[in-house]
């Protein structure tokens, strides 16, 4: 009786298993993990969930996580595509922002000017799976008939170094991520071309994950802003980064993502995921 009891208690004084969190990596791991810890910890404590940050080597390998199932919850864009949409992962929030744009840079002494001075030169891409880092520029060069070498960097930051340093001819960006990272290394580059603006990346939670558990992790990701500590880690993790300002969280859900969906209806690349 007495050992029965002695079990029972250290059963019951076990920590929960925390859930598998992945994060879309546009920088590198060690930055990647600078920003999201201190918010993964905090949404932890006050959701009573615990949440345990996964970064992939590459934004590719994230994703190939999430689809084979090792993920329970994914800060991401790459996940409405007509296949992976199937999977029947649902949105809970979204960086509050006015929205992201899929770009084609250049460095501003370049002698590029139009999308058609392009043709046949080497263009870097993050990932042939990035949205605004590839599909959406991509698609605009197919649109203008022009063709490229693309090339594949990693995540969006490394495609942005092999622009600066004069590796390749122009980049297709994430719009954002773009103008953090010329803010950082003071450098100057031209549009050639811009989307539509998109929401950004979406927290999504696995069919898996219990509608409960779900709704916890909205609500503690959108009260972020409206809470004084929740603000100072929202700050701490822009500092991380060197962002001019915090940016937090709203609640949304999968309506707000279905310009994604209908641009995949209709793009000229190749959609084999």
């Amino acid at each position: 009786m007495c050992l029965a009891l002695m079990l029972g208690t250290a059963s019951q004084a076990a920590p929960p298993v925390p859930y598998a969190f992945g994060v879309l990596n546009h920088r590198s791991l060690q930055a990647t993990a600078a920003y999201w810890n201190p918010i993964l910890n905090y949404v932890s404590a006050r959701s009573g969930v615990p949440l345990e940050l996964h970064i992939g080597r590459t934004a590719n390998e994230t994703t190939d996580r999430v689809v084979a199932g090792q993920l329970d919850f994914a800060y991401t864009n790459h996940l409405f595509t007509p296949k992976r949409d199937r999977l029947g992962w649902r949105v809970l929030a979204r960086q509050d922002t006015q929205g992201i744009r899929g770009q084609l840079v250049v460095l501003d002494t370049s002698p590029v000017r139009t999308l058609q001075d392009l043709a046949g030169t080497s263009v870097v891409f993050a990932n042939p799976y990035g949205f605004t880092g590839y599909y959406v520029p991509m698609d605009a060069l197919l649109r203008a008939g022009v063709k490229v070498a693309p090339l594949f960097a990693g995540n969006q930051e490394a495609a942005m170094g092999q622009l600066m340093s004069g590796q390749v001819a122009a980049a297709g960006v994430n719009h954002q991520v773009m103008i953090d990272f010329a803010q950082r290394r003071t450098l100057k580059y031209r549009v050639l071309a811009e989307s539509e603006p998109y929401f950004d990346l979406a927290v999504m939670a696995s069919p898996r994950v219990s509608a409960g558990d779900g709704e916890k992790i909205r609500q503690a990701f959108a009260g972020m802003t409206h809470d004084p500590e929740g603000q100072r880690v929202l700050q701490l993790a822009a500092r991380s980064l060197g962002l001019p300002g915090a940016r937090g969280f709203v609640a949304a859900d999968d309506r707000a993502y279905n310009n994604y969906r209908n641009f995949f209806k209709h793009t000229q690349v190749p959609v084999n995921e």
